[in-house]
């Protein structure tokens, strides 16, 4: 038996491409999902981080980051009473709502994987 497959009116099929649209401003980077990946994972340090990001430089870095604070994704952390000051970006509890965004993808990602090399 065929899976049925949703269809959407014209204004659902809008409001869905207008949806994702704001998602892949977000998201869509090449190295964004990877930097919340790392940092859900518990790595929050600028050079942890980068070690843990293979490829990244720490230009791209840095402005990922930035871009990440300004959507409430994570919080840049100064502790000040360190010797040399130590940074730290926190997930945000908003970032929470990411896990099944990004269980999603890599559960479809094995499957494509599959399939393609099968």
């Amino acid at each position: 038996m065929e899976e049925e497959k949703p269809t959407y009116s014209q204004p659902q099929c809008t409001t869905h491409l207008s949806a994702t649209e704001d998602a892949l401003y977000v998201l869509g980077g090449r190295w964004t999902i990877r930097v919340m990946i790392a940092i859900l994972g518990g790595h929050t340090r600028f050079n942890e981080l980068q070690r843990t990001i293979h490829g990244i430089s720490a230009r791209v870095l840095s402005s990922e980051l930035k871009k990440l604070e300004v959507n409430h994704l994570v919080e840049r952390s100064v502790l000040a009473d360190h010797k040399p000051v130590l940074v730290e970006y926190i997930p945000t509890e908003y970032s929470q709502s990411l896990k099944d965004v990004i269980a999603a993808l890599a559960d479809w990602g094995v499957k494509h994987k599959k399939k393609i090399t099968a």
